[in-house]
């Protein structure tokens, strides 16, 4: 869903009035960083609102409710979709699940459809796997162990191939 805005007339205590966007700068601006956002209140609203008066203008982000984030090392493209690989944990294969990225802040992606409760995402060499190969999961060391001791089962591995 679309981020909403919506503006405060200066004085009004509770009247939030919708804004309805209809243009955003395609680039930011280069003193201020900033993007130019244009948007309408509309017809009902123009008698509530008076040419030059100040307003507050609130940007409410989309709803997070049912969506999950994840390192964008875990998503893979293929024809043009987005999707992941989710771990069968009673035949440690894995499977490509397509997936409705909603958004991708920094290193992360919001995924807002294509996941269910208990899914298991493999969130590291996504380009290397294949449908219906069988994976190993990842162990880390118990604290205080030295590299040099650590069980082969505890590195990331992949059956059905050379080692990965």
């Amino acid at each position: 869903s679309p981020t909403a805005f919506k503006a405060q007339p200066w004085g009004a205590s509770t009247k939030w009035l919708a804004l309805h966007v209809r243009e955003i700068a395609a680039a930011a601006d280069p003193v201020t960083r900033t993007f130019l956002v244009k948007a309408d209140i509309g017809d009902g609203a123009s008698s509530q609102v008076s040419l030059g008066q100040t307003i507050n203008v609130v940007v409410e982000p989309p709803a997070t409710s049912g969506v999950v984030k994840l390192p964008l090392a875990a998503l893979k493209e293929t024809n043009g979709q987005s999707a992941v690989w989710l771990l069968d944990p009673s035949s440690m294969t894995v499977a490509l699940q397509p997936v409705v990225v909603q958004s991708t802040d920094g290193r992360e992606a919001v995924i807002s459809q294509g996941l269910k409760a208990g899914d298991v995402v493999v969130t590291a060499g996504v380009h290397v796997l294949t449908p219906g190969q069988k994976v190993k999961r990842f162990e880390a060391p118990p604290s205080g162990a030295s590299v040099g001791s650590l069980p082969t089962a505890a590195t990331p591995t992949a059956t059905g191939g050379a080692n990965r």
